[in-house]
């Protein structure tokens, strides 16, 4: 009899994609230098160009906090998974 082929999670998940726009996020904000490259609106005498940088620091530490901690659950999901499945092929056998 032959052996049921292997059941493998899929590659591309929700908890991935939300990953991959945390991640990217930064990257396109601040790439994208014509949408901040003015001085107005200026706040407490700091020109626009240099606090919206600086709020991306910060919004970026936060993101790639959630990031790392979607990609933990991620992982400890796919272990469970796996634990299960090789739990069940050794009951079934």
């Amino acid at each position: 009899m032959p052996d049921a082929p292997e059941v493998r999670d899929p590659v591309v998940t929700p908890a991935r994609v939300v990953i991959a726009v945390c991640l990217c996020a930064p990257f396109v904000a601040l790439l994208w230098v014509g949408s901040y490259a003015k001085t107005d609106p200026a706040f407490i005498g700091i020109p626009f160009f240099y606090w919206y940088q600086m709020g991306w620091v910060v919004l970026s530490t936060l993101l790639t906090m959630i990031a790392y901690q979607l990609w933990q659950r991620d992982q400890r999901g796919r272990k469970a998974a796996a634990a299960a499945r090789r739990g069940a092929e050794g009951g079934a056998k």
